[in-house]
């Protein structure tokens, strides 16, 4: 059993990931009803960079030796799939919800296993690319449903835009990311806090360049469920989902990496469930299908 955990280790990391992330979109989701996108990405960020930095004090693991061409890659890796690439999830929730959101994020899969083929060379087997895309087809079946929406002033065209660029910020992203990590010794812990803080100074920039294009600020009406949802979501969401996501790219494949952490959606059903919603014979049936694509992953 331990060998086999150290075999899969990306695989396991990813998935962990995913879940947690199904998890946190569901809350993003209601607080980007009251919180602007930039905003949210902005104290996600903050809220996160603080929490890693912590936990390399408590840790021991303060000190590193990255040299500023990795360290480089990391920031930019950051500004364009966590400040760029966030902010635009956050805008696709707001307009179409996380069911809808959460299918346009299966883009990400085929789009970074291409950039992985095109400047890592990764070269993944037949049975790999079938498990693409039967997962990917699990997925879709599970959250293209025509179900109940829990967001009101929905917007498919704009949300379906922000959507797609999410998708394509978060794969370039996670393909320099992972170029980065295999050109060096670095832990996963430090590539996510270098990725935070490239994030987090873009959105800053784009907040200040909102201001000064507006001549005001965006007033937020804030309450203690307000500021534990943010923080509660943060942790869950971007402290540890992208901790395990960094841990995925380092010891497994690009595309089956993130593969793996698009299966989000289907940690989404019993997490609707328990928010009353009907599960359908169709969604149990995606989630079969799901499941066989990614034992294609792990067997061939």
């Amino acid at each position: 059993m331990e060998q086999w955990v150290t075999n899969f280790q990306g695989e396991l990391a990813a998935l962990g990931g995913a879940f947690l992330w199904a998890l946190s979109s569901a809350a993003y989701s209601l607080l980007g009803q009251k919180i602007s996108a930039l905003k949210l990405n902005l104290f996600k960020g903050l809220i996160a960079i603080a929490l890693i930095f912590l936990t390399l004090i408590i840790s021991g693991k303060l000190e590193t030796e990255v040299n500023l061409f990795t360290i480089n890659l990391f920031l930019m890796s950051g500004i364009i799939g966590m400040g760029l690439g966030d902010t635009a999830f956050f805008y696709a929730l707001k307009n179409i919800g996380a069911r809808r959101t959460l299918l346009m994020a299966t883009l990400s899969p085929p789009i970074t296993a291409l950039l992985g083929l095109v400047f890592l060379e990764e070269q993944l087997t037949f049975g790999a690319w079938c498990g693409i895309f039967i997962t990917g087809i699990g997925v879709a079946l599970v959250i293209s449903e025509k179900t109940p929406s829990a967001i009101s002033n929905i917007n498919i065209k704009q949300g379906i835009a922000w959507g797609v660029l999410a998708a394509i910020g978060n794969s370039t992203g996670l393909i320099i990311s992972r170029f980065a990590l295999l050109s060096s010794d670095i832990i996963p812990l430090w590539s996510t806090l270098f990725r935070l803080i490239g994030g987090t100074i873009i959105v800053i920039l784009l907040l200040i360049f909102q201001r000064i294009g507006q001549g005001k600020s965006e007033k937020i009406n804030w309450s203690i469920k307000v500021i534990v949802g943010i923080f509660i979501a943060t942790f869950g969401g971007t402290y540890l989902a992208i901790w395990l996501q960094q841990t995925s790219l380092k010891y497994a494949s690009a595309g089956i990496a993130q593969t793996l952490l698009a299966t989000s959606p289907i940690f989404i059903i019993p997490i609707a469930v328990q928010m009353g919603e009907k599960i359908s014979v169709r969604s149990v049936f995606g989630v079969l299908v799901a499941v066989v694509g990614i034992s294609f992953l792990f067997t061939f």
